[in-house]
């Protein structure tokens, strides 16, 4: 039955790419998995929120370390209505180019945007906001960490306020904390 559905939602994002895209790009498979670029990705992720579906997406890269980790968890998005600082928000920064951060600023329309396991930030406006995040899916669990939780605003109330240690409990998580516990993917 599970591989019937995930042949269905292939076949639609085929059919929804060929529709959008001409159809000529073809999806990267890495043994049961399918990969697509997230310019491709998102807009249909975006087109089902806007649809009034909440969407549940497989994370991909380190950006939000040392909380969550590429191909292990997952994500569920709704659409990005009444979000505040704090709150992980899926913003497209330029065109084509998506990004699933923290907010840590916000000025009138402006928004700062940073991951967790970034130095770096990014910028973008409200109207970039494509998606926001309910919670998280983490370790391959079944239930949700919601971020309106207990446990998501402690992790984050810490978190924000070491930003100044943040090069060195990278560092020290990646190369000391990741050799001893490796993360186990799913």
């Amino acid at each position: 039955m599970a591989t019937t559905k995930k042949r269905y939602k292939l076949s639609r994002f085929k059919k929804w790419l060929h529709k959008h895209d001409g159809g000529d790009v073809q999806p990267v498979r890495t043994g049961k998995n399918v990969q697509f670029e997230n310019r491709l990705f998102f807009p249909l992720i975006v087109e089902e929120i806007n649809n009034g579906h909440t969407v549940t997406i497989n994370l991909r890269g380190n950006s939000m370390r040392p909380f969550l980790e590429s191909d292990r968890d997952r994500a569920l998005l709704t659409n990005p209505k009444g979000v505040k600082l704090g709150d992980p928000v899926l913003a497209e920064i330029e065109p084509g180019h998506f990004v699933l951060h923290r907010i840590i600023k916000i000025d009138g329309d402006a928004v700062t945007l940073m991951g967790d396991g970034n130095l770096g930030c990014e910028y973008c406006t409200t109207a970039d906001f494509r998606a926001s995040v309910v919670g998280f899916y983490r370790k391959g669990r079944k239930t949700l960490d919601r971020i309106d939780g207990r446990k998501w605003k402690v992790y984050s109330w810490f978190w924000t306020r070491l930003r100044p240690f943040r090069r060195y409990l990278l560092a020290a998580y990646r190369y000391i904390w990741l050799n001893i516990f490796p993360v186990k993917y799913q």
